[in-house]
């Protein structure tokens, strides 16, 4: 086995900018992605303004871009989500569709959100739908709905879906989540490789506490 590395060893720049070097698996558009997901969800206005200004210049994908921000209200709260894709539609001037071609699928998105939960949590799915169910029925009801109707959207391939989420999670300190989606996104088919890059572009945002801590939380899962 190869020797796991702390991806948060000398990381101390204050941009993605600054990182890019770094980073050796993810290409340049998926590495600021996932980058402003990590804005997007702990971020400023200002930087959120920013950061979205940037992505409307770059080579990203804007249905990248748009299919993140609405993912977003899932960790970071509804606000964020308004609040991100209002700054979004002025740094991109794209103008939103008439109608969300997503809503005529109501009917599949509980069977997709079987299939796409279960791709994210692999052998533990069955637990984690008991250990849900436990906590109050509705909580596995809505969660099967938002990953039919959230995460299993065309728009944006699972594997950065979950690289995000796992920025997202730990920019925001939310420990277990961070522990689940670092196994789903090995799950969906992300390299660990890919996952130490997406932990070194949110290092900036932790503090050292917590980048030790995640560090530690990385290991664990890249050992299991």
């Amino acid at each position: 086995m190869p020797p796991i590395l702390d991806p948060f060893r000398d990381i101390l720049m204050t941009s993605l900018t600054e990182t890019e070097a770094v980073y050796t698996t993810l290409d340049a558009p998926t590495a600021q992605l996932i980058d402003l997901a990590a804005v997007l969800a702990a971020g400023t206005e200002t930087e959120m303004r920013s950061a979205l200004e940037a992505a409307a210049k770059s080579a990203i994908d804007p249905v990248w871009v748009e299919e993140l921000v609405l993912q977003t209200h899932l960790f970071a709260g509804f606000p964020r989500t308004l609040n991100g894709m209002r700054l979004w539609r002025r740094a991109s001037n794209r103008l939103a569709e008439s109608a969300d071609f997503e809503e005529s699928l109501r009917a599949l998105w509980t069977s997709r959100g079987e299939q796409t939960c279960e791709e994210v949590y692999g052998t533990l799915y069955k637990r984690l739908r008991a250990n849900i169910r436990s906590l109050h029925p509705a909580l596995d009801s809505w969660m099967i709905d938002l990953y039919g109707r959230v995460l299993g959207r065309p728009g944006l391939d699972l594997k950065r879906r979950e690289l995000c989420i796992v920025a997202a999670c730990a920019a925001l300190e939310q420990d277990r989540q961070l522990h689940s989606h670092l196994h789903g996104a090995i799950n969906a088919g992300a390299s660990p490789e890919e996952v130490d890059d997406t932990l070194r572009i949110v290092a900036p945002r932790l503090g050292r506490e917590s980048s030790h801590r995640y560090s530690l939380l990385w290991a664990r899962v890249r050992r299991a």
